[in-house]
């Protein structure tokens, strides 16, 4: 049997966080080695807590390391007007019995780097926070990281925060900024691709009537999210990070991927946290991202329904 692929996940659990790391879980190529966890969609009490809620509904004990609490200099609003205020739809869940280890979420992964050196597939569900931290202890850390996944952005300038800038990189940009100066080639799942991805409304609700309890605590904690998204987007459900997630764990799906330069902007009046991509190659300097176009959407859905479809 070929040896599982480590996967560290850097996360801020959050309703679409929840999803990819069920999709995760399910993956039987992969092990997950660690969940890295920042504050993001809402404050990192809640994200941690959200994370070990979701490892012991999944039956999976993957270590849960709690990181960054803010962003790296100035404050940022989070998302709960979306997830809930806990992030978890608000439902009132019994908390995990299971405690967050000891350890900080940037030593964790720059210890899981070392522990998985030339192997380790990092994947960022939200604010590089964590990650950024981990660079300034480390710079050498990209050379152990065999793929660096990352969702966020929006690469023509169609913001979900700001008129330019995606929720992710706009709370932290000054983190997005020393993450992607570090790594030579990231591969971006960014909110233009994920809003081209759409999933089903109806689709969505009978996957989730499969009567798992995966399926069943995940229609209660997204209830409100997809009762907020139908307002405002129609037929199709956005699950951002189960969009990066399947890239993630299934490379070969996806149809077109764009390499380009990609710099964070940090100052502009209108347009900090925007993601700017020299699609002209005009400045001359190396391509860095590989940004993610156009997913295989059958296998995307697939993924989606497996992973929720587990008892």
């Amino acid at each position: 049997m070929t040896e599982k692929i480590p996967l560290l996940i850097d996360t801020d659990p959050g309703v679409d966080d929840a999803l990819a790391l069920l999709m995760a879980f399910n993956d039987p190529r992969h092990e997950v080695v660690g969940l890295t966890i920042a504050a993001g969609n809402v404050g990192l009490r809640h994200t941690v807590a959200n994370a070990l809620k979701l490892c012991e509904v999944a039956s999976v004990e993957p270590p849960v390391f709690a990181g960054c609490a803010a962003p790296l200099l100035h404050a940022a609003e989070d998302a709960g007007y979306v997830h809930g205020r806990d992030g978890f739809g608000d439902i009132g869940y019994d908390p995990a019995v299971r405690q967050a280890e000891v350890e900080h979420a940037a030593q964790a992964i720059l210890r899981l780097s070392h522990a998985h050196a030339g192997r380790l597939l990092l994947v960022a569900l939200g604010p590089l926070t964590n990650l950024a931290v981990a660079l300034k202890l480390d710079p050498t850390l990209p050379q152990r990281v065999a793929r660096l996944v990352v969702m966020g952005g929006a690469v023509t300038g169609r913001g979900n925060t700001s008129a330019v800038a995606e929720f992710n990189i706009g709370f932290d940009p000054e983190a997005a900024h020393i993450v992607f100066d570090a790594f030579a080639r990231v591969d971006l799942v960014d909110w233009e691709a994920v809003l081209e991805h759409g999933l089903p409304h109806a689709d969505v609700e009978r996957w989730l009537r499969c009567g798992s309890p995966r399926a069943a605590f995940y229609e209660t904690i997204s209830r409100k999210t997809r009762q907020w998204a139908a307002e405002r987007r129609g037929q199709r459900w956005h699950s951002a990070d189960a969009l990066a997630m399947a890239h993630a764990l299934h490379p070969d799906g996806a149809l077109e991927v764009a390499e380009r330069p990609l710099a964070i902007e940090l100052s502009g009046l209108h347009s900090r946290g925007a993601t700017v991509v020299d699609w002209q190659r005009r400045g001359g300097a190396a391509d860095n991202a590989a940004i993610l176009m156009r997913y295989d959407q059958a296998r995307f859905e697939g993924l989606v329904e497996a992973a929720l479809a587990v008892g």
